[in-house]
Order: structure tokens, then sequence, then C-alpha cells
């Protein structure tokens, strides 16, 4: 017998002996004879079924199977299995995590079986383990994460073939040809996932949207919207509803509200913001005290339960904001015209509205429909003035007016005596235990074709702060309202769990190598010592590394009836009720509070539980979004700066190379351990470091080093670079 065949009837032999523990294993509790094991394993050869009768007969006296009866066998191991999702990484390999198990357990490529990065599955742990590490295959998709993907298209005679942009894809998607909807060659495209049968080595797909040619601005910008399943238009009959809308504010709806046209109110936002959600009204009282006013856009006046306009808010659940453009949650008509509370326009609106004495100490409170009537609209900057001038006086370079203006008097006023309020508000809740996360925030200038010319850094100062602590208070307190009475009412939280301590345990070892400490004698200690950190850094070179990892120590914020208070806040209760134009959260929360300020019982929280968990997971993929724009327009940014050399940081370490964050523009690249070509280098886990072998050079975690830009890839938004040396 040749080699050649030989080694053919090795490998079926092998496949045999795997198929027969495949067999037993997967239903351990269940007897086969060979016939049902034959079955199962689609052997009808003479020679393949004397070989399984066989090779059954010796597992059975190796004890490795057990023959229950003569001829009939069962697994003599009942595997574990569990439950959990699928994290791939990008050589193809995956972890499971599962509530049951503090460890994940490691899968192999090859024992997958079709899942995808997030599906959950149904994991199988395998009898011998290597080490310490569990080990196991999966054995069905429970649930796909996800069923559409972005990908660029290969186009042949009679077929195609979609190869997904997401790294973590490791299989490409087989397409019919009358499935490909007017696709041309190498064009970027949404593929929906059809079917996998058992024999195919790709899922068959379905092109259910074109999205342009590769590396064209709009192609991308739509690609990472069509990546987390956003979209960025309405469709047809949403907005035809929205347009059908009455708009106009009569007689008999003012009747209803508290009319607070008459005082003094404003706005203050962004300079290019076109939707103004919230504003302020300010007023001195007799007895000295000041009555500010929280009034935020009546959006659930408009929006209205089992409409097409709700139902396509509650889908969206929030506006998406990338590098470019605003994806809304709601149409114009509303989110930039009826709702937004634009100057000189009477607005219906729904207020908490407090009297603070000097202190700003709450010694009344009032929440309820309104509506009111904005006096002026403030730019940051413009608000930012007048704090830091105590003058009306604005000059043309920060107006955004035609020139430069003078401000009413009152209107400079009551900005004076709202920033002094705002700073107290602040003390407090530092006091109380608060954390000040100012983490910089990277804004681009782009030119008329949406190409970013210019990078720079968005500050957080008294103009931005006063609004936040007003904003906070309003949410605060209504969370309060509700909450704080007996008996407990369903209501929808803005929650913020305790950190994870070994998370935080990691911080600590990380920021000592540049020389701070934190305290972890209790949750006060703790705070005071991450707060420290936070102040510590600003303006080092280490600032948007740390405050990065600070961040992500800390739990994720989310939505829940359950309330367990918000840590990073310091609150008890926590709510989100001020920005309805762009959050759901906030429509079920005016809802809600009216239904109780009407006298209505609690309703059954499971609809609204449910309902939070989808706000949460939207609003988790429009921030990933928002994430990917910016890194998107970095790396569009340094392609145009290849031959400039950088100083960066270096702000992470892996086995497979290092990367460095630029100190001028924040945008951070890889260099590839294989592209330093000075010595050998290892990677030192317990020194965040690549250390060489031969010549001891070490480059670690928070090193300054000059980089070039070596590749720029916009589609997979990945920027490498060329290492020069350390500084």
């Amino acid at each position: 017998m040749s080699k050649q065949k030989k080694r053919a009837k090795n490998h079926i032999k092998n496949e045999i002996t795997k198929g027969i523990f495949t067999v037993l294993e997967s239903e351990p509790t269940k007897t086969f004879n060979y016939k049902q094991i034959a079955s199962k394993l689609e052997i009808s050869d003479t020679e393949g079924r004397n070989f399984l009768i066989k090779r059954l007969s010796e597992l059975g006296q190796k004890k490795r199977i057990l023959e229950v009866s003569t001829g009939k066998y069962k697994a003599l191991y009942v595997p574990e299995t569990f439950t959990g999702k699928v994290d791939v990484n990008t050589q193809g390999n995956a972890y499971i995590t599962t509530e049951e198990l503090e460890d994940d357990i490691f899968v192999s490529f090859p024992n997958l079986n079709k899942a995808f990065h997030k599906d959950v599955v149904e994991v199988q742990l395998f009898q011998k383990q290597k080490g310490n590490r569990k080990e196991g295959k999966i054995i069905r998709v429970i649930e796909r994460h996800k069923t559409t993907f972005v990908g660029i298209v290969d186009l042949y005679k009679t077929f195609a073939f979609v190869r997904p942009s997401d790294s973590r894809m490791y299989t490409d998607f087989f397409v019919p040809l009358d499935q490909i909807s007017n696709a041309k060659h190498r064009e970027k495209v949404l593929v929906s996932l059809e079917s996998w049968p058992d024999d195919a080595d790709s899922p068959y797909g379905r092109v259910t949207e074109v999205l342009g040619v590769p590396g064209e601005h709009d192609t991308e910008m739509h690609s990472i919207l069509a990546e987390y399943g956003l979209p960025y238009t309405f469709p047809v009959e949403v907005e035809h509803y929205a347009n059908q809308l009455d708009t106009n504010i009569y007689q008999e709806e003012i009747d209803k509200r508290r009319d607070m046209r008459d005082i003094l109110t404003f706005t203050i936002d962004p300079k290019d913001a076109k939707d103004f959600d919230d504003a302020l009204s300010v007023r001195t009282l007799e007895n000295g005290n000041l009555e500010v006013g929280i009034h935020i856009a009546d959006v659930s006046h408009y929006v209205l339960p089992d409409t097409l306009l709700e139902a396509e808010a509650y889908d969206r659940a929030t506006s998406v904001y990338l590098v470019d453009r605003v994806v809304p949650m709601l149409p114009e008509v509303l989110s930039n015209n009826a709702c937004s509370l634009r100057p000189l326009e009477d607005k219906l609106t729904f207020s908490a509205v407090f009297e603070l004495d000097s202190e700003a100490r709450l010694q009344n409170q009032w929440f309820g429909r309104t509506v009111t009537h904005s006096n002026e609209r403030l730019a940051y900057e413009e608000a930012q003035q007048v704090i830091e001038t105590g003058s009306g006086e604005i000059p043309d370079a920060i107006s955004i007016r035609e020139k430069g203006y003078t401000l009413r008097d009152d209107v400079v006023q009551a900005i004076g005596q709202l920033n002094t309020l705002a700073k107290k508000l602040r003390v407090k809740r530092m006091d109380h235990g608060a954390i000040s996360f100012d983490k910089v925030e990277v804004k681009f200038n782009l030119n008329e074709d949406n190409e970013p010319v210019g990078v720079y850094f968005k500050e957080s100062k008294d103009a931005n702060k006063l609004i936040e602590e007003f904003m906070l208070l309003a949410n605060r307190k209504v969370a309060e309202f509700i909450g704080k009475p007996r008996p407990e009412k369903t209501f929808i939280y803005r929650i913020h769990d305790e950190p994870n301590e070994d998370k935080l345990i990691s911080l600590n070892g990380l920021v000592n190598r540049f020389g701070y400490q934190l305290n972890f004698r209790d949750k006060k200690a703790l705070n005071t010592s991450l707060n420290q950190l936070l102040e510590d850094v600003k303006g080092k070179k280490e600032q948007n590394m740390v405050d990065t990892l600070t961040i992500r120590s800390m739990s994720k914020a989310v939505y829940s009836t359950q309330n367990i208070g918000h840590y990073g806040l310091a609150f008890e209760y926590y709510t989100h009720f001020t920005s309805p134009i762009r959050r759901y959260p906030d429509v079920m929360v005016h809802r809600l509070l009216q239904h109780y300020l009407d006298g209505g019982k609690s309703p059954e929280f499971t609809k609204y539980e449910e309902q939070a968990k989808h706000a949460s997971q939207m609003e988790y993929l429009a921030v990933s979004a928002e994430r990917d724009s910016v890194k998107y327009m970095q790396i569009k940014f340094m392609e145009d700066h290849r031959d400039q050399v950088f100083t960066g940081v270096i702000s992470g370490v892996t086995e497979w190379g290092i990367y460095v964050e630029i100190i001028e523009n924040k945008c951070e690249g890889m260099v590839r351990i294989r592209d330093i070509k000075d010595d050998y280098y290892t990677f030192d886990e317990r020194q965040y470091a690549l250390v060489g072998e031969r010549k001891g050079k070490i480059y670690q975690l928070g090193d300054e080093v000059e980089v070039k830009v070596k590749n720029t890839d916009l589609i997979k938004r990945h920027l490498d670079f060329a290492l020069i040396g350390k500084v």
C-alpha cells in the first residue's frame, strides 16, 4: 500500500474515532448501538461499518466508553456545558465568558462551530484540560448577536463573496448573483446572514445595501453606522407623520400649564448646536433667594404612545454624534424646530423649578409642565466671556451673531448668580464623594468637504460646569421625588455600580510607575485619591492615558428600574430628565413623572425594565460608533502628515507591539514588534514593557518616544507607526 493511501486510511479511522465521542457526548444520557452511530456519522460502506464495530469494542475494553449491554454504548464522561458569550480575537480563537465560572473558557478556531463574536452559545468543556486553562467546544449557537455585516464584494462570473471588514469575522459570505443587489466589484456593502448549510465552508449571504466605494468619506461614515445597526435616514412614512404634526401652541394648552414666559430665560449650548433641549430661568424672590427654573423641551407632548414616531424613537433610543454629522433620534421638524427652545419663541416645556438660598441650599421645589419663552441664545464661549469679565461685551471673535454685541445687564447678572451657585453645588458634590471626570475631548476642524484640517481639544470651563451642575440638580431631584417616598414606584433610573476592585488594583499598579498612588482605606479615601490622581495628571504627557485607564476601571452607567445609586456622581437617586430630544429614557421619565403628578398608580415594571435595557444597549452602540468616527478622522488627519516626526507616549504594551498616543493630537497607532529592528524584543507582562534580549533596552508603558506614520488604513481604521526611538 502506498504511503498516501495509508495516510488517507488512518485519517478516516481517526475521524470515525472522533465521531464516536462526538455522538456519545452530544447526548451523554442515551445509549447507542453501532447502527445508530453509523447513521449519525453517515457511514454506509462495509469497510467503515466494520471498523466502527471494531473501534467501539476496543474503546469499551479500554474503559474510554461504557458498554451498557452487549453492543450498546454510552459516554463514560458526561461533559459540563455552560451558556456564555463569545469573544473572538483577531487570530480566530475565542474566549467564552459565563456567569457560572470565574475564568473564561478557551475555544480554538476549529471548535467555534459557526459562532461569531458576541453570540450567545452553549459551550462544552473538554474532559482533559491543558494546565489551568479551561478549554471546550461550542456545541450550538443560541442567539446571534447580529446577522448583518459590513464587507467588501469580490465579484466573479457566476457568484460573489463578501469579505467582512471586522477583523474578528473569520469567514467570508458566499452570495449568489441574484442576491448581490447591483453591487459592483470591490464596493462596500451590508450583507445579511441567510443560512449556513452543514456542508458549506462559508455562510450564504444576501446584499441588503450598497454603501459605496471603500475609503470615500460618506461610505466610511455610513459603514460605521451600519456596523452597529444604526440608521442614518428616517423612513419616509415617519418623516411624513412628523411633518403632519400640528406644532402650534394654543391657549387651551397654555391654560393647562404654569406660564413662565415673563421670567428671564436663556439657553447656553455649543456654538454649532441646532437643538436646544434645555433652558434656564432666573428671578430673585422677595426673601432674597433665587428661583432657578430648569426647562426641558416637552417632547412627550408630541411623541405619543402607539404611534409611528414613538416606535422609531424607541428603536433608535438615542441620537448618534459622529465627527461630521448628527443622526438624530427625532425628525428635524421636532428636534430642530418644535422641540428646540429657540430664542424669542414660545415653547412647551417640562420644568424643575428650585428655590435656592445664597449657599445653594434647596428651600423649595416644583415639577410640572410649563410654557416658556427664551430671551437669549448663548454659546458656551459667550457665557464664559461674561463669567471671566463680568461684562456683557461679546467680541467679534466669539460672537455667534454676525458681529460683536452687548448682552443685556439682567442676563449678565443672572449668569454671574448661576455661576456662583453652580460652584457651591459642585463643591458639595465633590465633598460627598463624586469623581471628577474632565476627560479631554478630541475635536476636529473640518473643511467644506469634511476633511480634517486641524485637531483641537474641548475644555470644560466654568460655563460648561454651570450648565452641568443645574442639569445634575434637576436629574437628581426628579429621581428623589419619585424614588424616596414609599411604597416604591416603577421608574427609570440612571445607575452606576461600584468599580471592580481587581481593576482598581490593576490601575494602581499602572499609575504607580508615574509616581501616583490610590488609597484603598475606605470608599471616601479611594474617591478622594481618584480625584487627586485626575487633578495631578492635568496637563501632563500621561493625562489622556491615565484618564482613559481610570474610566475603563469603572463600571458602565446604565438605565434600570432597579435603583442602586450612581457611584461616580455619589448620588443615591439619579435619572435622566434633561435631554428628551436626544435620549428616549428621558421621554419615559417625563411620562412617568407626569403620571405620578396626576396621581397615577405605579405600573408593572417588567416592560420598563426591558425598555431600559434596550436604551442601554443602543447607547453603547452609539458611543462605539462615535468612537470609531473619531478614530477614522484621526487616521485621515495623519495621512497628510506622513513625513512628520511626532512625540508620543506609550499607551499600551502587548506581545505583538506597543501602542503610542501622540501628545499633540491624541492619535493612537501601533508599532509592531517585528518592525523594531535594533534588537529581538519580548513582552514582559509584569513590567508592561518590551525588553530587548541582547542590549536590554526597555520600551515601557508611559515612556516618551518619537514615531512617524508607516501605514494608514481608513477601511480597517488602523494606524501603524514606525519607531524612531526614545525621546
